[in-house]
């Protein structure tokens, strides 16, 4: 098993859920918002920075790559297990926030895709 990225997965982990506890505690609540996807986004963004920078060399990216796709593997997991008939029922706020966060993810794919270098299609190889 490839351990090389465990590091910087650790790190963007434990800043996810202190950024995730600290949304909760601004929005008056006892629990981490978000903190997971916080930190899938913060190892997407650590690895292309570090990319393109030199500083991360091809046995680290690769472990970087394998604990990405494990990462969300485990993010589905753990949004299984909560209970959305019972948010619903509690009001619009969970249709607000799952319409917002969709739209929010959206833009951070785009925005991501954006940061990645293009690669040459089949008629500029001609």
């Amino acid at each position: 098993m490839i351990i090389y990225g465990t590091a910087l997965l650790a790190v963007c982990h434990l800043l996810g859920i202190i950024i995730g506890d600290l949304l909760g505690r601004a929005l008056g609540m006892t629990t981490n918002v978000g903190g997971v996807g916080i930190a899938m986004l913060l190892l997407i963004f650590a690895r292309i920075y570090l990319h393109k920078s030199g500083r991360l060399c091809a046995t680290s990216e690769s472990g970087v790559h394998y604990w990405g796709a494990i990462y969300i593997p485990v993010v589905v997991a753990m949004a299984m297990q909560q209970n959305v008939v019972a948010a619903l029922k509690g009001g619009p706020v969970a249709l607000i926030a799952a319409v917002g966060s969709v739209l929010v993810c959206g833009l951070f794919v785009s925005f991501i895709n954006r940061m990645e270098p293009e690669t040459a299609t089949q008629e500029e190889l001609k």
